[in-house]
């Protein structure tokens, strides 16, 4: 997956409960990652996107975007 400052990427829950997370990517350290990224309520972190996460199209939280 690639992905550009400003992008948003969505890790989908994978088990019952769990709740998709929406990050933006706040810097992208790698050709395809990891990325630095920030959530809804500021926390920073290092993400190395896996199978089940996907870039998020203009405005629509978790529908896949382009690979």
């Amino acid at each position: 997956m690639r992905a550009n400052k400003g992008d948003k990427l969505c890790t989908h829950g994978r088990t019952v409960g769990q709740h998709d997370k929406t990050v933006e990517v706040i810097e992208v350290l790698g050709a395809e990652g990891p990325y630095r990224v920030r959530d809804a309520e500021g926390h920073e972190s290092i993400l190395s996107p896996g199978p089940d996460t996907t870039r998020v199209a203009d405005g629509a939280a978790g529908e896949p975007g382009p690979r």
